[in-house]
């Protein structure tokens, strides 16, 4: 009875998933081999793996290591810091609460911030540094990405960490080892977890950003996710559009495979 039971509760689930995942990625796979006459053809597949789009995907490879590896060299002392506070679950949804605000306000406060009047050139300009152009280039793009997702970076770490047993680390320190030797041998092995989570909730979204591309970056910066919103918006060319799209998710899924946790292959380790 229990069994059918919780059966009965999976349909909804199970419904939910039919609907709303498998479909949808099940329709643009099916356009992603439809060409601009309606028919079936493969030359959009053909014209992806093209230069241009090979340089494309380069690119857009490298905009997310980068906005993976700022927010990670931010994310991870801060929620040491925060582990160590005496209100640190307060100071976690100071941090967090900004991410509740929408992505497309906060992009449009950084174009008042960055702008040639905005409060940073002012702050040059009494300095005595003349104004500079700070938006629409690379840097503007990686720091307002980062500052974006740095909050999903940050809790997945803290968590770790604040799970960590600190028994450990005094055995550690009681045994002679450095501060530096306690963290690179017992801390952050023992947290490579949350490390892992933190690295794929924002490397995996900042592959696909075409929002900040063009607010933020204008056009210095090009990724596939822009190349999406230009072939469904613009050009509407919907079968190239979803090729991309289906490259995207199928790199997205690898990515999630490779660094995901292998729990069968944990669970027998533990048994031997």
């Amino acid at each position: 009875m229990e069994t059918k039971s919780r059966n009965l509760f999976l349909i909804p689930y199970a419904f939910w998933i039919l609907l709303f995942v498998i479909a949808p990625v099940m329709l643009v796979v099916f356009f992603s081999f439809r060409g601009l006459d309606g028919g079936f053809t493969l030359e959009n597949w053909t014209h992806f793996f093209t230069s241009t789009y090979f340089q494309l995907t380069l690119s857009s490879f490298w905009y997310a290591f980068l906005i993976t590896f700022f927010a990670l060299i931010i994310s991870y002392p801060t929620a040491l810091i925060l582990t160590k506070t005496k209100h640190k679950q307060l100071w976690l949804l100071l941090i967090i609460v900004p991410s509740w605000i929408n992505i497309l306000l906060k992009v449009y406060a950084f174009l008042g911030i960055f702008g040639t009047y905005g409060p940073v050139n002012a702050l040059l300009n009494t300095m005595g540094i003349s104004s500079q152009q700070i938006l629409f280039t690379d840097f503007s793009f990686v720091f307002v990405s980062v500052y974006i997702f740095i909050p999903f970076m940050i809790l997945p770490i803290f968590n770790a960490l604040d799970k960590l047993n600190p028994t450990l680390v005094d055995a550690s320190r009681d045994l002679g080892a450095s501060s530096w030797e306690t963290f690179r041998q017992v801390i952050f092995p023992l947290t490579a977890r949350g490390v892992k989570a933190g690295c794929q909730l924002v490397f995996i979204p900042a592959l696909s950003l075409f929002m900040i591309t063009r607010l933020i970056a204008g056009n210095q910066v090009i990724t596939l996710g822009t190349a999406i919103e230009q072939h469904f918006l613009v050009t509407q060319d919907w079968g190239m559009g979803s090729t991309i799209a289906v490259f995207l998710i199928a790199v997205m899924a690898v990515i999630m495979f490779l660094t995901g946790d292998r729990k069968r292959g944990l669970a027998n380790e533990k048994n031997v």
